[in-house]
């Protein structure tokens, strides 16, 4: 008898989808200026998915293949308890990895907890070593509990620490290379991202501090050698090596170089709206199949099923037009 074929999540252009991220929270406690306004007026508690019906959502999208699942937020680790829910993913049979991005705020107190959870490789947000910028960043935010998260988290011995920076010009693209040596210095990995044109901000004009990842490429090899990496993370992000130090610097270039061709990722948000695409509108409205029919695995299942004929080709964002996409980053799901 002929074994049978694994599951898989396959859209109408032939992509395999294996990679979920899933947000528990859309509060955060920064409000950073690329991300969300200072008065953002949050999900009600009633209608954020609970932790049950997310890992009952996670056990879904790992019965379907997906191999890896990212936490995110807003900021994951503002949500009560939800280091029981990093236990219950990091248990799911199928499942290689799980991942969590966080502001590192709260991986002082945290960060034994979360690896002795399952939790295998972090991403951390970084935009700058200078504090009165970071406040100026991140509107409510401290630098020295983040580099102390961040100390904490070497110490938990996680398999991959990664710094994520967003560059904007006149802001902080002068510390392209210092962020890259601090990098370096403590074994991380450190990726470059191009800030998303998601909901309406009033904190700068997204086109003129617009700084390309072919222009963070050019400043850092004015010090360092890069060398082509096939290093991949499961996620859009191009690798280089550094040839000096062996510090592997991606970058995630949604304008500049669209990664959509390759996509294998969908995100759901706090609310239980299952996002197809980034940049698009495309979504699944996960939360009311879990509440409709309690426990109920096979109708999730077919849910997310049913969801890949609508997985749009990709996005376009055109930072010279008003935004498309009126939710904010927050509100995406990191």
């Amino acid at each position: 008898m002929a074994e049978k074929s694994p599951p898989q999540l396959i859209d109408r252009f032939g992509r395999i989808v294996d990679y979920v991220r899933l947000s528990v929270t859309d509060r955060c406690d920064f409000r950073c200026v690329y991300c969300m306004e200072p008065d953002t007026r949050f999900v009600p508690h009633p209608e954020v998915l609970t932790l049950e019906e997310l890992a009952l959502i996670g056990r879904a999208f790992t019965e379907l293949g997906v191999h890896k699942i990212r936490l995110t937020g807003g900021e994951p680790l503002v949500r009560r308890n939800v280091v029981k829910l990093m236990h219950d993913l990091a248990a799911l049979p199928g499942l290689r990895e799980l991942v969590l991005t966080t502001n590192g705020s709260q991986l002082e107190r945290l960060a034994p907890a979360i690896r002795a959870a399952g939790v295998k490789r972090l991403n951390i947000s970084l935009d700058t070593l200078d504090a009165e910028r970071f406040a100026r960043i991140t509107r409510t935010g401290q630098l020295a509990p983040v580099l102390a998260g961040i100390e904490a988290a070497r110490r938990a011995g996680f398999a991959e620490l990664k710094i994520n920076t967003v560059i904007l010009k006149h802001r902080n693209e002068d510390e392209v290379i210092p962020l890259v040596r601090y990098a370096a210095e403590r074994g991380l990995d450190i990726s470059f991202i191009e800030e998303m044109p998601l909901g309406v901000i009033g904190d700068h004009d997204r086109a003129e501090a617009y700084y390309s990842s072919d222009r963070i490429r050019a400043d850092l090899e004015t010090v360092f050698t890069l060398l082509p990496s096939t290093h991949s993370s499961g996620g859009p992000a191009r690798y280089y090596r550094i040839a000096e130090t062996g510090t592997r610097v991606g970058f995630i270039s949604p304008h500049s170089h669209n990664f959509c061709a390759t996509c294998n990722r969908v995100r759901l948000t706090a609310e239980g709206r299952l996002l197809l695409c980034l940049g698009q509108e495309h979504s699944v409205d996960l939360r009311a199949v879990a509440r409709g029919q309690p426990g109920n695995i096979a109708v999730l299942k077919d849910a997310i099923r049913a969801a890949m004929d609508i997985k749009p080709l990709g996005h376009e964002f055109n930072l010279a037009a008003k935004p498309l996409i009126f939710r904010h980053m927050n509100a995406t799901g990191g």
